[in-house]
């Protein structure tokens, strides 16, 4: 064994010291520094070989080192992860689309940001969730891995209960009221209009009150709302019903029956106001007017010339 004394190793019972040769004390060396020293002679005296290629295997190692820290510094480790995975035979090569009956599959595509090299492993399933919910019609969204190269969606859509027309614009809503989206073509004509400022509010309490008499629904063209209080009903002949403002299922009873004994929606007439509860007024259209004016001067003639004759 060797002891470090002054400038000197020098032969001592098994522990190393070290201190001035003046002095004629040593200090031995901390445990750490010892196994070092230990470590440094042996591999001087070549007792200790080290493996070939080491210098090789620790400069790669390095330069990798180097490397990943630059990537993960400079933010470039999802396009790292993408290219590798992609590469390694985990890119998205399907796309599976179900439940979307108004959503276009291009718009989906489009919001996964699916580019024919988009690997499967780095695909984040709750951030295409959250952008697709955001797609007018989409009311929930469900994204699924399928390995090695399929993404399946399955969405849920919302159902557009009417038409509500606000100043001149056209929405497609829920029968909740809440906006769908703007109306672009004509295959949802068949839904009822709703028109006016909240009309889309309370769309769904007038369509109810109106199931209880299919007739007379069946000939509603658009439900107007006035003041924000009641409705006035446009019917497919051009009559207006004029409902009040409580008690409209007592108005449609009334009205049913009046058109039942009497076809008072078949006739020539242009409006019906049931807003009062003790009282129902009709009036005519133009051209029935003129004719009802026309017949009663002839009645008053012809009376006049009896009265003559008598």
């Amino acid at each position: 064994m060797f002891s470090l004394s002054g400038n000197k190793l020098v032969e001592g019972p098994g522990v190393y010291t070290a201190g001035p040769l003046a002095s004629g004390e040593a200090k031995v060396l901390p445990r750490p520094l010892r196994r070092l020293v230990r470590f440094v002679l042996s591999l001087c005296s070549g007792r200790i070989v080290l493996p070939r290629h080491l210098g090789k295997v620790s400069l790669a190692g390095f330069y990798g080192i180097v490397c990943l820290h630059g990537v993960v510094v400079g933010g470039h480790g999802p396009a790292v992860m993408q290219s590798v995975t992609s590469g390694a035979g985990f890119a998205v090569e399907d796309v599976r689309v179900s439940g979307n009956q108004h959503t276009s599959e291009i718009d989906i595509l489009q919001l996964l940001g699916l580019d024919g090299s988009t690997s499967l492993l780095g695909l984040d399933i709750a951030a295409a969730r959250q952008a697709l919910s955001q797609l007018p019609w989409v009311e929930s969204a469900e994204v699924r891995k399928v390995y090695p190269s399929t993404v399946e969606v399955v969405l849920r859509e919302r159902q557009a209960f009417g038409i509500w027309q606000h100043g001149s614009d056209l929405s497609l809503i829920e029968r909740s009221g809440s906006v769908i989206a703007p109306l672009r073509d004509n295959k949802f004509a068949s839904l009822p209009l709703f028109v006016g400022r909240d009309a889309e509010t309370a769309a769904a309490v007038i369509d109810e009150e109106f199931s209880n008499w299919p007739a007379i629904a069946s000939r509603v063209k658009a439900f107007v709302r006035v003041g924000g209080r009641r409705w006035d009903v446009h019917l497919d002949n051009g009559v207006i019903v004029r409902l009040p403002e409580g008690n409209v299922a007592g108005a449609l009873a009334l009205l049913n029956r009046f058109d039942q004994e009497q076809q008072v929606l078949s006739r020539d007439i242009a409006l019906v106001d049931l807003r009062l509860p003790d009282r129902v007024a009709v009036r005519l259209t133009p051209g029935a007017l003129e004719r009802r004016t026309a017949a009663l001067d002839e009645r008053r003639k012809a009376l006049k010339k009896l009265e003559r004759k008598i």
